[in-house]
């Protein structure tokens, strides 16, 4: 492996052969990395190629290229059906197969076995392989069906004699309760009380047996309705549950006797009794049979009960033996079965020798790729090597985006709002760091940051062993796939909590307060305040402008005073409802300054010209200048003149109704009037070349490409199209050439398309402005219910000062802590993470993300390993 390494690099890096062989990896491997830094931020490049393989060495191959998981294959065969494919013999077996494994599992796990799952990975076995295993799970399986036939034979014959036991002792006491139980075993004599004399003998005939308790009370009535009260009917629970055979299930029965007259009565009662499934037994007449019956019914029972003890234990020992390699069978069925089914996508060749298949893989992956196929060709035993040959094709490649267990979780967020196009920008990377940022936006607090970091960090510490448990719970292995997430989202809430000076709605006092209230009340320095007036004041306003009040910044965040302060709500919405229109205004130019990459890379100059640049100019004259007026005024006004401080937002309206005659709101700046004329100019400007010239522009390119082209004269080539090398893409079959022409340029579909565009863009600018505002209001939504529920709950406790209040602190801390947990953290937290996510998706995405490309499936026997169906 270290030696194809080296031939490899030696072929890339050539001018470095002459270093020694270690340091010569070395710089191979810092090159390969530096090379691959630039894939983070798009998709990989993907490439068309063919593979030739061996018939004799076509399954070990594409068993190799299943283990590494970077190829994805192509179906060639698309108009053929799938039962009339090669391979359809062997993937059929596989299929059986696989069904008699989920029958043993199945098996296994009625019996409460668990399986063992030591998380090996087997190789795939060898064709002539499958026939030895279709033997031993054939065996297996018949065995297996051999035990549960006998056993539900010995457990229903086992039932039968146990409903006996208990029908002949029951009646046996119904016939001790009789005063006379002669007469009603030998012979019934009816006398007429009116007549002295003995009339003619009458039996009684009965009959017994068992029936389910639930259905007691209906069997009466129906013996009672259809017998006209002529019978007479005794029951009696049996205590111990019964196990039914076939289901396998407890059930509860009751043993009845019942006694009439006549063949007639005795026909309706059997009616009766199957019609209600009721199991009827023979029941001798006199005591001393029924006796020596039960006997003989105890002696069986006990010798049965023998025999099934035994059987158990055989078919317990056969599964125990079959839980210990059942998965490991499953992971080769099902190897082979993806392997054959893959195998069904290929060509073949006139000669039968050779299968042909197409694979879409990252061009990075050729070089493990070619390893695959190598050591496939070593391990099948073929002297004749695979041949992997790249391709040229119009045809989209699929997205591919390499990721790692901390970047998988990101990658899903992207792509959960659409797949993107081949080669675009990745916005993934940069939703790694903006995503946990703007949910610490609106879920900033330093306590619950620290609850969500530790939940997290539990999560990632013990990885592997989560994994490794399997987890069937939905929701958790939902919340697990997300661990780096939460990670990142409690870490940045900390931070913000941090700046907001939020903890469990209390402020921490670590720097000590910028303000002071001495010198208010101190006559010498033009105070007015004593001490009476702070007592007998319910509130009081602090002046910065008085010296010494204040002494400076809090040195990181907001001030703890603040959390006193009666006028905090105002001061916090002003400070956060600016900050959400900064970091908004922020993001989405960001979005916007990507798109130019995608043109740069894409080579589409007149996107940048009459796309890109009007883009970036009207978001900039206006919500740009917007956010400069912010800091504008945070640094030009002080306390000694900030009372006299215009209002931005009446300034901004009164810049796009060119209103400068307002006397009540005083201009920033000197020349800003003529500033915000130009900007509103320039940015009116850019709309018409986004809506009219640029889709001009684009009919002029289609009628120079119409009537300009590339024309061949004698061989001599005229105009400025492509060259005819640059003209000869390879064109591998008619499909993907109907699927790559270009389609007809149609003038008023492009304008209507980009006044779509336009207008979008522009009423977008506004609209997302305003949707940024939503970090000002969750932010202030999640500070008010997190103090709401401290006073409303936590007062409570720390309000009483006797020796029962530590019991009833416990108490109410305890509620405090659920309804934290319940209520902030969890409820808030979707909350904030379905914001975030939204201002994502439509606020930052859609400025340069297109996503409208078809994710890369490479053919892997990963998640045969994780569990996973396959498709």
């Amino acid at each position: 492996m270290k030696s194809e390494l080296h031939t490899v690099c030696r072929c890339h890096f050539p001018r470095i052969y002459w270093l020694p062989e270690e340091e010569y990896f070395w710089g191979c491997r810092v090159l390969a990395s530096l090379s691959n830094m630039g894939e983070l931020f798009r998709s990989e490049e993907m490439t068309l190629a063919q593979l030739f393989l061996q018939s004799e060495a076509a399954y070990c191959c594409v068993s190799e290229l299943g283990e590494i998981g970077m190829v994805q294959f192509r179906d060639l065969n698309p108009d053929v059906n799938v039962f009339q494919r090669k391979f359809v013999n062997e993937v059929r077996r596989c299929e059986e197969m696989d069904r008699k494994l989920r029958f043993v599992e199945k098996e296994i796990k009625k019996a409460n076995i668990q399986i063992v799952d030591t998380g090996e990975n087997p190789e795939v076995p060898s064709p002539r392989d499958m026939i030895d295993m279709e033997a031993t799970f054939e065996k297996l399986e018949n065995e297996l069906k051999e035990i549960n036939t006998n056993q539900e034979a010995l457990k229903k014959n086992f039932l039968e004699l146990t409903e006996l036991k208990h029908i002949l002792r029951r009646t046996q006491q119904f016939f001790d309760e009789m005063e006379d139980p002669s007469l009603l075993e030998e012979s019934s004599i009816l006398l007429d009380p009116n007549e002295p004399h003995r009339v003619a003998p009458l039996r009684l005939g009965f009959v017994a047996g068992v029936i389910g308790r639930e259905r007691i009370p209906t069997f009466e009535r129906m013996l009672w309705r259809v017998c006209r009260g002529n019978v007479f009917l005794r029951q009696a629970e049996i205590e111990d549950p019964l196990e039914d055979p076939t289901l396998g299930s407890q059930v509860h029965k009751s043993v009845f006797i019942i006694f009439f007259q006549g063949d007639q009565l005795k026909n309706r009662v059997k009616k009766i009794c199957e019609g209600f499934r009721a199991t009827l037994y023979p029941c001798p007449e006199t005591p001393q049979e029924r006796k020596e019956m039960l006997a003989g019914v105890n002696a069986r029972i006990d010798d049965l009960q023998m025999v099934l003890n035994q059987t158990e234990d055989h078919r317990q020992r056969v599964l125990q033996a079959a839980a210990k390699t059942v998965r490991v069978w499953f992971i080769k069925v099902r190897k082979m079965k993806a392997i054959y089914h893959t195998l069904n996508l290929c060509n073949i060749d006139v000669t039968q020798k050779c299968l042909i298949a197409e694979v879409w893989c990252p061009v990075s992956d050729m070089d493990s790729i070619q390893f695959a196929l190598r050591r496939g060709t070593e391990k099948s035993g073929s002297t004749v090597p695979s041949i992997l040959n790249r391709m040229q094709t119009n045809q989209t490649p699929p997205t591919y985006n390499k990721t790692s267990k901390f970047t998988s979780g990101f990658q899903s967020i992207v792509d959960a709002y659409g797949i993107g196009s081949y080669r675009e920008m990745n916005p993934a990377p940069y939703t790694i760091i903006t995503f946990p940022f703007l949910f610490a936006v609106m879920f900033g607090d330093l306590g619950h940051g620290v609850l969500m970091t530790s939940a997290a960090l539990y999560l990632v510490l013990r990885e592997t062993r989560l994994i490794a448990q399997k987890s069937d719970n939905e929701m958790f292995n939902m919340v697990f796939a997300g661990r780096y997430i939460i990670l990142l989202m409690g870490i940045f809430s900390m931070y913000t909590g941090l700046i907001y000076n939020d903890c469990f709605s209390k402020s921490l006092n670590i720097f000590g307060s910028g303000w002071s209230v001495r010198p208010m009340f101190d006559s010498k320095r033009g105070g007015n305040w004593t001490f009476d007036t702070l007592k007998g004041s319910a509130a009081l306003q602090l002046d910065p402008a008085v010296d010494g009040v204040f002494s400076g910044p809090y040195p990181i965040g907001i001030d703890p005073i603040w959390n006193i302060a009666i006028n905090k709500l105002s001061f916090l919405n002003s400070f956060k409802m600016k900050m959400s229109v900064i970091l908004g205004v922020s993001h989405m130019l960001f979005g916007v300054t990507l798109s130019l990459f995608n043109h740069l890379y894409f080579q589409k100059p007149l996107n940048i010209y009459l796309g890109f640049i009007p883009e970036i100019l009207f978001m900039a004259c206006l919500f740009g200048y917007l956010v400069i007026l912010v800091f504008y005024k945070w640094v030009s006004y002080n306390v000694h003149i900030s009372k006299d401080a215009p209002s931005l937002l009446i300034a901004f309206i009164n810049m796009f109704l060119f209103n400068y005659s307002d006397t009540t709101n005083k201009p920033l700046y000197r020349g800003q009037m003529a500033i915000q004329i130009i900007l509103i100019v320039i940015a009116l400007a850019c709309v018409p070349c986004m809506l009219i010239v640029k889709t001009l522009v684009l009919r002029r390119q289609h009628m120079w490409k119409k009537h300009l082209g590339t024309q061949n004269f004698g061989g001599i080539r005229v105009g400025n199209g492509p060259t005819e090398d640059e003209a000869g893409i390879i064109q591998h079959d008619q499909l993907a050439q109907q699927c790559d022409e270009e389609p007809e340029f149609n003038f008023g579909d492009v304008a209507v398309h980009q006044a779509i565009h336009t207008i979008e863009y522009c009423l977008g600018c506004i609209s997302n402005t305003a949707s940024y505002l939503r970090l000002w209001a969750l932010s202030l939504a999640h500070a008010q219910l997190s103090e709401v529920l401290w006073k409303m709950v936590m007062h409570i406790g720390l309000s009483s000062k006797s020796i029962g209040g530590f019991v009833l602190l416990a108490i109410v801390f305890y509620f405090f802590a659920v309804l934290t947990v319940a209520i902030l953290l969890i409820m808030e937290g979707l909350s904030a993470f379905l914001h975030a996510l939204r201002l994502h998706w439509v606020e930052f995405q859609n400025k340069f993300y297109c996503g409208q490309g078809f994710k890369f499936l490479p053919f892997t026997f990963e998640s045969i390993l994780e569990g996973r169906s396959e498709d």
